[in-house]
C-alpha cells in the first residue's frame, strides 16, 4: 500500500521556486531519509506531507486521496508531525505534553477518557519517560526532550510519522537512542516514518529508502544502499568518498575524504 504518492508536484513562494516536478512513492510501513544540500528543500517537502503547505502544482495522495481536500481532524488521527522548531507553554510537564497528542480524538471532550490516559501510559513507557512525567519539559536534556514530543506524536497513535531533522543538536548518544528508538517503533507497529537526515550514514543504517532533494529536484530515491553511492557522494554531495560495508549493523558506511569542487557548466 502507498501511503504516500507525490505527481509532479512544485512549490514556488513569489517568483522562487523551492521543488520542481517532484514525484514518489512511499510505502506503508517503511522508514524514508529525506537528504540533501541545505537550501535544498528538505524542510519544504515536509511541509507539504504535513499539510502546512499546499504544493503549487502537482498532487500528493495520502492513503489514497488529495491530501490537500482531507478534513484536517480525521488527518489528525493518522499523521503526527514533529517540525525541527517546536513551542510549548512554560512549565508544561512530560505528562501534558504526551496528552496534547490525544487531540484529534478528543470529541469535543474537555477532559481525557481512561482511554485516552491508557494510551498516554503507553506512549510514555514506549519513549521511556515514564518516570519523568511530571518532570517539566524544559528541565530535561535534549535527549530526554526529543522523546518527550516523540511520546506525544505516539499517542495520537498514528500509522504515519513526519520528523524534520529529530537528531539535530543532540551528542552522537542521544542521536543513536532516537534513532534506536524510531526504528524499534517502525518493526513493532508498523509505523511509517519519514524523517529529514543530515548524516548519510544514519540513512544508510536506519532508513529503508533514501530520497536525495538537490537544486530543488528529487534526483535520487530507492533503496538506501543503491541510492548512497560513491558517485552520488561526488555529484549530488561534492564528496569525494568510499563505502564499505558495517558488517555488525549490516549496512554500508561512508568514508569521506575530502571535498570536490565541480566546475559549472558551460
Amino acid at each position: 500500500m502507498k501511503t504516500f504518492c507525490a505527481q509532479s508536484i512544485g512549490v514556488c513562494l513569489g517568483e522562487t521556486c523551492i521543488l520542481e516536478d517532484v514525484s514518489f512513492e512511499i510505502n506503508a510501513g517503511t522508514v524514508t531519509a529525506i537528504v540533501g544540500p541545505n537550501g535544498a528543500g528538505k524542510t519544504t517537502l515536509v511541509r507539504l506531507l504535513s499539510r502546512t503547505l499546499k504544493p503549487s502544482s502537482g498532487i500528493i495522495r495520502y492513503n489514497g486521496k488529495d491530501l490537500s481536500k482531507l478534513p484536517t481532524m480525521m488527518v489528525a488521527k493518522t499523521l503526527a508531525v514533529l517540525p525541527q522548531v517546536r513551542h510549548a507553554p512554560e512549565g508544561l510537564s512530560v505528562e501534558a505534553l504526551a496528552g496534547y497528542g490525544r487531540f484529534p480524538h478528543a470529541s469535543g471532550r474537555t477532559s481525557q477518557s481512561q482511554n485516552d490516559k491508557k494510551i498516554v501510559d503507553w506512549a510514555l513507557e514506549k519513549t521511556h519517560m515514564g518516570h519523568l512525567r511530571e518532570r517539566p519539559l524544559a528541565t530535561l536534556s535534549g535527549g530526554e526532550q526529543q522523546r518527550a514530543w516523540i511520546a506525544m506524536a505516539l499517542a495520537q497513535k498514528p500509522e504515519v510519522l513526519v520528523l524534520d531533522e529529530p537528531t539535530t543538536f543532540l551528542d552522537i548518544a542521544y542521536q543513536l537512542e532516537i534513532l534506536e528508538l524510531l526504528r524499534d517503533l517502525n518493526r513493532e507497529s508498523n509505523l511509517t516514518i519519514v524523517m529529514v537526515l543530515h548524516d548519510l550514514n544514519h540513512a544508510l543504517r536506519y532508513a529503508d529508502s533514501i530520497m536525495i532533494i538537490k537544486d530543488k529536484q528529487l534526483r535520487g530515491f530507492g533503496a538506501a544502499r543503491d541510492v548512497l553511492t560513491a558517485e552520488t557522494l561526488n555529484t549530488e554531495f561534492s564528496v569525494d568518498g568510499d563505502l564499505h560495508w558495517d558488517h555488525r549493523n549490516d549496512c554500508p558506511f561512508i568514508v569521506a575524504h575530502k571535498q570536490v569542487h565541480h566546475k559549472d557548466a558551460p
